[in-house]
């Protein structure tokens, strides 16, 4: 089993719509079991994911206080991979999610703001000794800031080749829990997230074999047909 974390310290960067994006991607991709948790407070992804029709991606009922457990109790259900959406600004639990993780993607739009930001994330990440790949998102197609962002960033690390364009139906696919691959599969947007999710595949295939988790006794984790979900990090009703 897999762990990747989707984390920025700066609000806005597209943490959950790519999360959203990329969990369904993977098992439309590859067939495999994959499961998201949402552990921001303002619960978004768990929101998108009430209303979304489709089996794939599960939802895990997981907490921060827990999340050893909870991810034990995954891979003994048979999950490959786990998409984690992370809070911005507050540190100690995206450090939490973050050393547990085997990869993790900072979005990162093209603006001076977010790539002031960006500097904090990447020393939570280095903290931990985890590798990274930045994602360029909400982009303006052809405008030289995007290029400008895309170098600024490879200082500091991997950038994904594939940059996400600011296009409406990203957020419009997610208002009723489908995304752009759903709403508009042969569009411009739903090809931008095949194609990183492929790059990203490519990176999660050449990370190193890590130790499994130790089997654990515990309740199976709660997920499958729109369970209630109940978390200690935020209240979401069905």
């Amino acid at each position: 089993m897999r762990i990747i974390a989707v984390t920025s310290q700066k609000g806005g960067s597209g943490k959950t719509t790519i999360t959203g994006h990329l969990a369904v991607e993977a098992a439309r991709a590859s067939g495999d079991s994959v499961a998201i948790i949402d552990t921001d407070p303002q619960g978004s992804l768990s929101d998108w994911w009430n209303e979304r029709q489709a089996d794939e991606p599960v939802f895990a009922q997981a907490t921060l206080a827990t999340l050893d457990t909870d991810l034990s109790a995954l891979k003994e259900e048979g999950i490959r991979l786990v998409f984690i959406d992370t809070p911005p600004a507050i540190t100690g639990a995206i450090q939490s999610v973050v050393s547990r993780s085997d990869l993790v993607i900072i979005p990162t739009r093209p603006s001076p703001h977010d790539l002031r930001a960006a500097g904090k994330t990447v020393e939570l990440v280095e903290r931990a000794g985890k590798p990274l790949v930045f994602v360029v998102n909400g982009a303006t197609a052809r405008a030289r800031l995007t290029g400008e962002a895309a170098i600024a960033l490879s200082q500091h690390g991997t950038v994904a080749p594939t940059i996400l364009h600011n296009r409406q139906d990203f957020a419009a696919s997610m208002i009723d829990g489908r995304t752009v691959m759903e709403a508009n599969g042969g569009g411009k947007s739903a090809q931008e997230i095949e194609l990183l999710w492929a790059y990203v595949n490519e990176r999660i295939k050449r990370l190193p074999v890590k130790a499994q988790f130790k089997s654990v006794s515990a309740p199976r984790v709660g997920f499958g047909n729109r369970p209630q979900i109940t978390t200690t990090t935020h209240p979401s009703a069905c």
